[in-house]
């Protein structure tokens, strides 16, 4: 798994920008995207909700870090020792 970096803006109805960063891990960019997405719009209300949907959402998405070792690898190498 990958970390990536996604962070979101848009305005809002006193034309003042919103702005949020949220780190997420996943295999690949777009599903690093489509988890963020998920989280960021869950913590919004419905007035904000429509604000995003009317003035548009700005996304953008960067890798973070490398790729992490998965649990599992660890215990394997723990058992060959």
């Amino acid at each position: 798994m990958k970390s990536f970096e996604v962070q979101f803006r848009y305005q809002d109805r006193t034309e003042a920008t919103q702005e949020s960063t949220v780190k997420v891990d996943a295999s690949s960019l777009p599903g690093a995207v489509g988890k963020a997405v998920r989280e960021f719009v869950k913590g919004l209300d419905r007035k904000q909700r429509f604000d995003m949907n009317k003035n548009g959402l700005e996304i953008t998405a960067k890798s973070v870090g490398a790729a992490t070792e998965a649990p599992a690898d660890k215990s394997a190498e723990a058992a060959a020792s």
